[in-house]
């Protein structure tokens, strides 16, 4: 009897031969290859380009409580996690704003936002921040001016959310005057063809990975770094020790879009960095703090240059993925919302 006719099977230790043998082996392999599909199906799904008609143009995964979405030029993935409630939101626009050379690529839009007390705030920040930033850029021609332009979008925002309350959003959840209780982080990127404009308020966070190395373009803003710490007293507050640095013992960050009841303490200032671009860039990883808490830019660079050196087209989302994954295992308690963007000169963005 040949081995092609002989199986044994470890469960029972029986000796199986001939037809059945085969018919195991089929059954076997099918799980597999239906296994894989399913594990492919959460690293990649459709491109998204926001600036069309959403319900046409747009195709949605759901894995774990969020979205995984792939495009030529970016991904990213946004589950909740191991919290009950979702409130990060994600926003890409592609070519959100067109330069009046003719010719020239337009600018692409990337930002994330985590909203704490309700995911209303985060929610208008995905719709309304892209929006506000191009009309601010419109006006500001030379990137000398671009930090002005991205801190009167931030206010603007501010003001926007400070005044609606969110009692008008589907999806407010909050209590009765209790609206101005409710914040987001808010970091934001607008890649050019030269250059990678960052603006950053709260604990979200900007990592450029440049030839195998990260750069980081955003600081996080906790309430006993230093200089948030000194900014904090001196406008009559203080920061208290529970369960880490809070502002008035309740915020663990010192920026934040809204926050209403927190204020001057919280601000909505950004800090904006300009970044040249380089050959050796790679990846831009804009990121929660869901990944952040847990995984350290340095890996996160890594994991996305294991990625792109595998040669798939769509690299980026299974950069996302493979990062979410990772927080997951290293036990992050919080949403996980990453977006990967290709930098590399020869997609032209």
């Amino acid at each position: 009897m040949s081995m092609a006719q002989v199986c044994c099977d470890s469960a029972s230790s029986a000796v199986v031969v001939g037809a059945e043998a085969e018919a195991r082996a089929r059954a076997r392999a099918g799980r597999r290859r239906r296994a894989g599909d399913a594990a492919a199906r959460w690293k990649v799904a459709a491109e998204v380009p926001q600036g069309a008609d959403e319900a046409a143009a747009t195709r949605k995964r759901r894995a774990a409580g969020g979205e995984v979405v792939a495009a030529k030029r970016h991904g990213f993935t946004s589950v909740a996690g191991r919290r009950r409630e979702m409130e990060d939101a994600v926003s890409i626009r592609e070519a959100f704003t067109v330069p009046a050379e003719e010719g020239k690529p337009g600018r692409d839009f990337y930002g994330v936002f985590d909203g704490h007390g309700c995911s209303h705030v985060a929610d208008a920040c995905r719709e309304r921040m892209h929006e506000l930033v191009a009309e601010e850029l419109a006006g500001a021609a030379r990137p000398e001016s671009w930090t002005a332009a991205m801190v009167r979008s931030f206010a603007r925002m501010d003001a926007e959310v400070t005044a609606g309350g969110g009692g008008d959003s589907a999806s407010c959840r909050c209590e009765v005057n209790k609206c101005d209780h409710v914040g987001s982080t808010a970091v934001v990127a607008v890649v050019e063809e030269q250059r990678v404009l960052v603006a950053n308020c709260g604990d979200s966070r900007a990592v450029l990975c440049r030839d195998g190395a990260p750069v980081v373009l955003s600081s996080d803003h906790k309430p006993d770094r230093p200089d948030e710490l000194e900014r904090i007293e001196a406008a009559g507050g203080r920061v208290i020790f529970w369960e880490g640095a809070r502002v008035l013992g309740v915020l663990a960050m010192s920026r934040a879009i809204g926050d209403g009841y927190l204020k001057p303490f919280v601000t909505a200032v950004p800090e904006v960095t300009v970044t040249d671009r380089a050959a050796g860039d790679e990846c831009l990883i804009l990121a929660s703090d869901g990944l952040w808490d847990v995984v350290s830019n340095e890996t996160a660079c890594q994991v996305a240059r294991a990625c792109l050196r595998r040669g798939r087209e769509r690299w980026c989302a299974e950069a996302a993925a493979m990062l979410t994954k990772m927080a997951l295992t290293k036990n992050s308690s919080d949403n996980i919302s990453v977006v990967v963007v290709d930098l590399r000169p020869k997609n032209h963005l």
